[in-house]
């Protein structure tokens, strides 16, 4: 790949994720991708064939992000209590919310409309996320056993699915909410993620 497709691409995706803070997935279209960048609209289709391609490329740049979050935390410290790693982990995570915001839409969906090869590329960025969460686990708690691990893993992924939603309540969602008396009590996304790290580790 040239620089200068690189760079396009980038472009077409800083569009998609500026447009993505103020609205949903499916308002979003390619042409409104295409207004915020500096070709056309049909030029974008020469490097995405898809919208859900230009959010699954999206989708990986903020698992990217995220990964080096997690080294960083790896780097910078040698020793750390549950407590604390739930924190600091935690506090990785409630700078992603667009990575949360991401995990909450119908993945299969976004998958089943891109090409192989840009599905690959995502993998890859999940499958490097997961390995330094593994390598963060591996240094401060080396008195779990690897099924312990394996478990926290397994089951601290598909967590982040249900963070955004939780975290992130519409006005007419908590209208709704109050009216069907449904209990509910806000917490942010860094209190939800701190305590489901801490049950998980317990």
């Amino acid at each position: 790949m040239t620089k200068e497709v690189e760079d396009r691409k980038e472009e077409i995706i800083k569009a998609c994720e500026k447009l993505y803070k103020d609205n949903s997935f499916k308002d979003i279209t390619i042409k409104a991708i295409g207004e915020e960048t500096t070709f056309s609209r049909t030029s974008i289709y020469y490097y995405f064939q898809t919208k859900e391609e230009i959010f699954l490329a999206l989708f990986t740049k903020e698992y990217e992000r995220w990964i080096k979050d997690l080294e960083e935390l790896y780097e910078k410290n040698s020793v750390l209590s549950k407590e604390i790693f739930a924190d600091k982990l935690a506090h990785t995570i409630e700078k992603r919310k667009n990575l949360l915001k991401l995990l909450s839409m119908n993945m299969y969906d976004m998958e089943a409309n891109s090409r192989i090869e840009e599905l690959i590329k995502f993998k890859s960025a999940y499958g490097k996320a997961i390995s330094a969460v593994k390598k963060c686990i591996d240094k401060f708690f080396t008195k779990m056993s690897e099924k312990e691990k394996n478990n926290f893993l397994f089951l601290f992924f598909p967590f982040m699915y249900g963070i955004y939603p939780y975290a992130e309540v519409t006005k007419k969602q908590r209208t709704a909410m109050e009216k069907a008396k449904v209990p509910f009590r806000y917490m942010s996304i860094y209190e939800i993620t701190y305590n489901g790290i801490l049950k998980l580790l317990s």
